[in-house]
Order: C-alpha cells, then sequence, then structure tokens
C-alpha cells in the first residue's frame, strides 16, 4: 500500500484544497497518472499517481488539507478490472439485459395509471440504469408540496407544464471561498491599506496600430502561426517606458528600495478559477512575435488550470486589460510588491481634434496606478505621456526616440 502525500506547492504554504478529484475510489490508476487537482492560495496544481494499483480515497472534494497529510492509498497489489465489450457479452446476459430494459419500458407505455406521466430523457435513461419503474419512482416520492398540486391544476386548465402564477425564487446559494479567492481578497485589501495609491489617466489614438494589424495581420500568421494583438505593442511599449522611468520598475524591500535593470512583466489573465497573473521574463529582449507566442501559452496555461508556481512568481510591472470585457475606464489595483500596474481599457471611436479640425478616431484611455511612496507624479505622468507616444508612432519602438525622415537625413 503507497501512500499520496500532499506536496509542497510552494514557501510559506502549509495547507491547500482539494478541489477535484479525477478519479473514483476504487479505481484503477497508473504511475503519474493525474488523480486530483489541488488549490493552493496561488496556483491549481495536480496530484499524481506514484505507482500502479487501486486507489482509496482518504479526503474529499473541497477539504482543506495540510502540506504532507496523506491524501488517498494505491493499493499496488490491485489489478485493472476488465470489462467485457459489448460484443463480448455472453447471449443469455444480452438477452437479460434487454428484457429489462422492455419490460421497464412496457411500464411506461402500458402503466394505465400513469400512462400520462412524461419523461425527460435524462430520467428515462437515469431509471433504465437503476432498473426502476415509474411507479417505483412515484411510491418512493416522501411528500406532495404545493408546486405539485398547482403544476396538476395548471395542466387540467391550460394543458401546459408552466404553472399560471409562478411563485418567485428565493433561493440563495453558498459556495465555500476558494484558497486562490482568499488570498486574492487578503492582497488586494493589503494594497489598499499599505501602499499610497494613487492613478493618473491618459488617452491613446489606435489609429496607426490597427492599421498595421490589418495591414500585416495575414502575412504575420502565416510566418508567426499566430495572430497579431494589441497587448504584444502595450507590452512592447511598457519595457521601453520603463527603462526611461526606471522608478515605475522599481519595488520596496524594508528601508530600501529596488531597481530591477529587467522587465519582467505580469499579464493579468481572467481564470475560471479567479484572476491570476502569470510573468513573462526579461520581456525587453523580446519581439511582438514573441511576446504575442509567450502571452497566448500563459494565458493557456492559465485558463486551463496548469499554470505553476514558477509562472506567477516575480514580476516587476502588471498589465491588466478591462477593455476585453467593455471597460471604458478603471483604476487598477497595484500588484504587490510591484510599484505600479497599467490598465487597458475599451477601443471607441470618438471625435477628436486634429490638426484643428475634427476627426473620428478609436480611442482608448490607459491609466496608471502607482505608488506614491516610490514613484513621484512627476515620473508617473511621464512614464504614461512616454507609452501613449510610443503606441501612437509604433515605429519608434524600433528607431527610438528618432522617427525615420531624421535617421534618413542623419540629423
Amino acid at each position: 500500500m503507497v501512500e499520496i502525500k500532499i506536496p509542497s506547492p510552494g514557501e510559506s504554504i502549509t495547507e491547500v484544497e482539494i478541489s477535484n478529484w479525477l478519479v473514483e475510489n476504487g479505481d484503477y490508476v497508473e504511475k503519474d497518472q493525474e488523480i486530483a487537482e489541488i488549490e493552493s492560495d496561488k496556483a491549481t496544481l495536480p496530484l499524481m499517481a506514484s505507482e500502479n494499483g487501486t486507489i482509496e480515497i482518504l479526503a474529499e472534494a473541497g477539504e482543506t488539507i495540510e502540506v504532507g497529510a496523506i491524501a488517498c492509498k494505491i493499493d499496488t497489489n490491485g489489478v485493472a478490472s476488465s470489462k467485457p465489450a459489448e460484443n463480448e457479452i455472453e447471449p443469455n446476459e444480452v438477452k437479460t439485459k434487454k428484457k429489462e430494459h422492455t419490460s421497464q419500458a412496457e411500464q411506461v407505455k402500458a402503466g394505465s395509471e400513469y400512462q400520462n406521466v412524461k419523461l425527460s430523457p435524462v430520467a428515462k435513461k437515469l431509471m433504465q440504469e437503476n432498473n426502476l419503474s415509474i411507479d417505483d419512482v412515484i411510491k418512493g416520492l416522501k411528500r406532495i408540496g404545493k408546486n405539485e398540486i398547482e403544476q396538476v391544476l395548471s395542466q387540467k386548465t391550460t394543458g401546459i407544464t408552466q404553472t399560471k402564477n409562478p411563485e418567485v425564487s428565493r433561493k440563495v446559494e453558498r459556495k465555500k471561498m476558494t484558497q486562490l479567492r482568499k488570498k486574492l481578497s487578503e492582497r488586494l485589501v493589503s494594497v489598499k491599506n499599505e501602499t499610497a495609491m494613487l492613478t493618473t489617466f491618459n488617452e491613446v489614438d489606435m489609429t496607426e496600430i490597427m492599421a498595421l494589424r490589418n495591414k500585416y495581420q495575414k502575412q504575420f500568421i502565416e510566418k508567426h502561426n499566430i495572430k497579431l494583438g494589441f497587448m504584444s505593442f502595450f507590452t512592447k511599449a511598457v519595457t521601453i517606458a520603463l527603462k526611461a522611468f526606471p522608478t515605475i520598475n522599481s519595488q520596496i524591500d524594508g528601508n530600501d528600495i529596488i531597481y530591477p535593470d529587467y522587465t519582467d512583466i505580469g499579464i493579468a489573465v481572467q481564470t475560471p478559477k479567479g484572476l491570476m497573473v502569470p510573468v513573462i521574463r526579461n520581456a525587453e529582449t523580446m519581439n511582438l512575435a514573441e511576446l504575442e507566442s509567450e502571452i497566448k501559452r500563459l494565458a493557456d496555461k492559465g485558463r486551463t488550470g496548469k499554470v505553476s508556481l514558477d509562472d506567477l512568481s516575480g514580476g516587476t510591472f502588471t498589465i491588466t486589460n478591462g477593455g476585453v470585457f467593455g471597460s471604458l475606464l478603471s483604476t487598477p489595483i497595484l500588484n504587490p510588491p510591484q510599484s505600479a500596474i497599467l490598465g487597458m481599457h475599451n477601443i471607441q471611436e470618438r471625435p477628436v481634434a486634429i490638426n484643428g479640425k475634427v476627426e473620428i478616431r478609436p480611442m482608448m484611455y490607459i491609466a496608471l496606478s502607482y505608488d506614491h511612496r516610490t514613484i513621484d507624479g512627476k515620473d508617473s505622468v511621464g512614464f504614461l505621456k512616454k507609452v501613449k507616444e510610443l503606441l501612437e508612432f509604433p515605429y519608434k519602438m524600433l528607431l527610438g526616440e528618432k522617427n525615420a525622415d531624421e535617421l534618413l537625413l542623419n540629423v
């Protein structure tokens, strides 16, 4: 008998929650097979079988369990159950099963007392699997309530199953908060209480970037096998702006302020289990295609619950995109211990003044939330203006401060 213990997801994590068992008690499992998903306050990780055998589950799904505790046992003497295929079943057994199903069907049709009872396909299948007749089901009902009486009266008067005056629902569903949601709640509250957070805003004319995407999208997909989105442009612009304004990339560590010379960009991803922020390492060294591939890889891992602690750890700056949900403007909350976060929003066509004339342009509001303890207003506004400039004139991401004409003329 082999014991499967809860592994440590990382430092400072003492307990996890078994979010889901992927096998049932008594099933035969194979070595290195995923048998459960365990959820810590940072990520969801798989629990693997260490040997072949029959599993005995000791902890229920949804239960909080300490790291190192025994989640299940595997009987290595257990063997895989071999269920005969349909064409291997003995003829007498097939006849018996057919007879059972026929008998149940005949009870549904021929039962004069219950011949008007309507069965849904799901109910019919469940009755057949458990060898139940309509008579068994009706006799098994413990009580008849008001709703059932009103339904019968409605059927007699209107001929339909819906009641004439349906009751207003007052039901309340209660769900246990997951470890990830608990940790997220604690972090959000601590940001409000422990930082001097401010937000500054600007807007970006997305005309040039949208024109670039429309013009080269097909070629980009053919060459790199990935779609060119907006996030790679924003990530690239941020890495350049962080070099120009290093205080935005800083972090407080005790009585010191740390200034990394690299940019590890966290991309906020909404997953079924909550918000996760996987990190792109050394994003300043990547081109647009590399950024798009890495963003997609990390986002897919987050949405499928395969993101690891290494993917989530670190990060010097975060980008969040509320625009994908239709947000026009927001004040993003810091991702500690980082000192700043950039918020992207929905693109809307709005009238703007261009060279003294009113034109309709695709505009996006952008927001920078920052910790005023480490970042002054001048740097925060300058950083956001720099990001705006790079996005409105994307060729400057390659050419630096000079434009193509200045490089051509060598001035």
